[in-house]
């Protein structure tokens, strides 16, 4: 998929000169991949180390973790049926609208400087063989458990603290909290006596709140359930959806991948598409009379655990994890990665608040099951 893509893009990079064709590719290959948000950034990173363009490369972001099935599933399940069209709508606007927002900035300098904070990582990858023979190889898989193990290195704290944070969030904050936050808002929806600037206070606010209950796009629906149960705007519940990318967890590993000032050009060009968007959409559904009426389902309602097809899921995954740990662990390689060594004030920081949630969580479960 990367040569195919990488192909048809190299060397046409100034910046704006990706076509049409390579934008199309990239939300294509997007789509097909159906990754996580944290999966997507590290694919994103090596289309883009490759040679991809940066548009296409932003085009395969969006589209894989957004234009994608079972999301649509999992927002069928908690919310109405608008939020799914608008879902797969928003995330072509999303592309198109980012697009248009990097021709009008052109933003050269920054993609030439993260090329170049990338390009020791592409000197070390000139003499990879050919795809075919590395899946056949022991030493291939064991390259890709290695950068396996290096990815999760690098997000397992955010993860950590994310998770803990959604948790806390969503068992302890009442909705009055939620109800002051997005101004306007009540048990009942009122989609269609919105104001202009009640709906841009709720497509602005919407990234604050997943700012601090970030989980990842499948997590976040469950919280987007409950802005919706209270009474949140259907431009500020999918402002909300679409924020997964401009987060801190997010932010932070743009930084390390790139450098903090295409960090945040990256954050401001998502944002604003995302608020765009937004907008765009509940204006239009507006327009049709296809605003959605009612509360959605709370996140307070849903079962949080039951045996079914994604519990056999997770135990492949893990079984799956498990086998890579094991192959990268098998051969110890020469050489350090550079992504590794950054250990500042603010990893330091967020280790601590990982193991604090570790702990959280231990004191938890020993309540639920040992305290009558």
């Amino acid at each position: 998929m990367i040569q195919v893509f990488v192909t048809q893009e190299r060397m046409k990079e100034t910046m704006g000169s990706a076509d049409n064709k390579g934008v199309l590719l990239g939300a294509f290959f997007g789509f097909i991949s159906s990754s996580c948000s944290f999966a997507a950034l590290a694919t994103t990173k090596s289309l883009f180390k490759k040679g991809a363009g940066f548009v296409p490369s932003i085009a395969f972001l969006l589209a894989s973790t957004n234009l994608v099935i079972e999301l649509g599933i999992i927002i069928s399940v908690f919310l109405a049926w608008q939020f799914v069209v608008g879902e797969y709508i928003g995330g072509i606007l999303l592309i198109l609208i980012s697009w248009l927002i990097v021709r009008v900035t052109n933003p050269k300098k920054l993609i030439k400087s993260a090329r170049n904070r990338l390009k020791g990582d592409e000197d070390m990858e000139k003499d990879i063989p050919d795809w075919k023979e590395q899946i056949r190889s022991r030493q291939g898989w064991q390259k890709v458990g290695k950068r396996y193990i290096m990815e999760w290195d690098m997000v397992w704290k955010d993860v950590t603290v994310g998770f803990t944070l959604a948790g806390i969030i969503a068992a302890f904050v009442p909705s009055s909290f939620f109800q002051t936050l997005f101004i306007d808002t009540g048990q009942e929806s009122n989609n269609g006596s919105f104001g202009f600037f009640t709906l841009l206070e709720h497509v602005l606010i919407g990234p604050v709140a997943a700012f601090c209950t970030f989980i990842g796009s499948m997590g976040n629906i469950p919280l987007a359930s409950l802005l919706y149960a209270n009474g949140v705007s259907f431009a500020g519940v999918m402002a909300f959806i679409f924020s997964d990318l401009v987060v801190f967890p997010v932010l932070r590993i743009n930084a390390k991948y790139y450098g903090w000032k295409m960090a945040l050009y990256i954050l401001f060009l998502l944002f604003s598409g995302l608020v765009v968007t937004s907008l765009a959409l509940h204006y239009g559904f507006q327009a049709f009379d296809l605003l959605p009426q009612g509360g959605g389902k709370s996140a307070a309602d849903q079962t949080f655990f039951e045996i079914n097809y994604t519990f056999f899921l997770n135990i492949a995954f893990l079984l799956l994890s498990g086998i890579l740990v094991w192959l990268a662990l098998s051969k110890k390689e020469e050489h350090h990665d550079h992504e590794m060594a950054d250990k500042g004030v603010v990893e330091t920081v967020l280790k601590y608040l990982a193991y604090l949630s570790y702990a959280w969580l231990a004191v938890g479960l020993a309540v639920k099951f040992f305290v009558v």
